[in-house]
């Protein structure tokens, strides 16, 4: 039986977090990564609106809440939306935009729209994006350095960040399964969180 691209990811993460220990500060309420516009992929999309759709079934109100959040979004990083307002799908060029590429921007201090602003924590949290679920412990940039988030592994040494490394495969295996996914639906392109939930068809 063939591990989903979720099962894999999820796998990484527990094995990551288990060797990064007390260095590693994520938990409920800490909401840091929770803020700031990034693109997720097709993929992402269907699974958040999923599981909008399942936790209507469950909590009207919560998901409701879910839905008001995301107008409020939309009104205010609409107008440097660098795509099409029509289908929420961004630009090729979007990293250029000052939606994303201006620190301190509206962009930056967004938060995600299925952040419970009370409770800080993720409203959606078993449908999130994939890069939310790897974010946190040490990985590989596009240049070979190893990242971390700012508030983990602050007294860590180098060969304890090296350790608690994330399965620097993961990125390779997303690639193929988007892609995979977009053939399988005739689907392209990356949106945002707000322009996944709202009404816009993809």
């Amino acid at each position: 039986m063939t591990l989903s691209l979720i099962q894999i990811v999820d796998s990484a993460l527990a094995s990551a977090v288990e060797r990064g220990g007390s260095h590693l500060a994520c938990r409920p309420g800490c909401t840091q990564c929770c803020h700031g516009v990034f693109p997720i992929s097709q993929q992402d999309a269907a699974r958040l609106r999923d599981g909008l759709h399942r936790l209507t079934q469950l909590d009207t109100q919560r998901a409701e809440r879910i839905r008001v959040r995301v107008g409020e979004s939309l009104a205010r990083i609409a107008p440097l939306f660098p795509g099409s307002k029509t289908t929420g799908l961004l630009n090729a060029d979007y990293e250029e935009s000052p939606l994303f590429a201006d620190e301190d921007s509206i962009g930056d201090s967004e938060p995600c729209p299925v952040l419970d602003p009370v409770t800080g924590t993720c409203d959606l949290y078993e449908a999130r994006p994939i890069v939310c679920r790897t974010f946190g412990p040490p990985m590989r940039t596009a240049e070979g350095d190893l990242a971390t988030c700012e508030l983990c592994f602050i007294t860590a040494s180098t060969e304890e960040i090296a350790a608690a490394e994330l399965d620097p495969t993961i990125p390779l295996k997303e690639a193929a399964s988007n892609e995979a996914y977009d053939i399988a639906h005739h689907l392209h392109g990356e949106t945002i969180v707000a322009f996944a939930l709202s009404n816009h068809r993809l």
